[in-house]
């Protein structure tokens, strides 16, 4: 799994000559990805500014543990994985590392324009585009019916307003309390 994803990685490093020249001037050290609590990659940054696989053993410049829906978090909310991430080490290497990585992005479109010309390209891209929104508001909408049904219909689920209400009872009811209590300390002692 490590080598397709470098590959990628690296891809979209070719295409981006700034993301490159960052790199560069950390040639040689090595980054250490944990995901989870399972598979650790750690990679070299080469002479060229891309990265590669270091199977050499020697301690990471900086390790980052990223959480267990790290490949999740990338497909849905990519701020949320490096905000969940863990890093120790190099903090330079740490914050270029996080900072290319969230200004890296794949221009789809011109790699399909290679396969299949500019103007095929353009109109795949535009139509699986609008299946994925497509796609993604039914999805939402699913889940919007299904939330109204189960606090709704079945009452399976609190609705938050109820939620709020409740807890404003309670506290309410905390403070009643409070002051009883207070007012038999006061008879009492009187």
């Amino acid at each position: 799994m490590a080598r397709p994803a470098l590959g990628f990685v690296n891809h979209l490093l070719t295409a981006e000559p700034w993301a490159r020249e960052r790199l560069l001037g950390f040639a040689g050290r090595i980054a250490s990805l944990q995901f989870g609590n399972g598979a650790v990659l750690q990679v070299r940054i080469s002479e060229t500014g891309l990265l590669e696989e270091d199977t050499t053993g020697v301690e990471a410049t900086v390790s980052i543990g990223l959480p267990d829906d790290a490949v999740i978090r990338v497909l849905t909310d990519p701020p949320s994985l490096f905000s969940a991430a863990t890093i120790s080490g190099s903090a330079d290497l740490a914050e270029t590392l996080g900072f290319v990585f969230r200004n890296l992005r794949w221009d789809i479109e011109h790699d399909l324009s290679r396969v299949t010309g500019d103007i095929a390209a353009q109109r795949i891209f535009q139509v699986a585009k609008g299946l994925l929104q497509w796609q993604w508001r039914a999805a939402r909408n699913l889940a919007l019916g299904m939330t109204e049904y189960l606090t709704e219909e079945e009452r399976a689920i609190a609705r938050r307003g109820d939620v709020e209400q409740f807890c404003s009872e309670v506290d309410a009811l905390r403070d009643d309390c409070a002051r009883v209590e207070k007012r038999l300390l006061r008879l009492e002692s009187a």
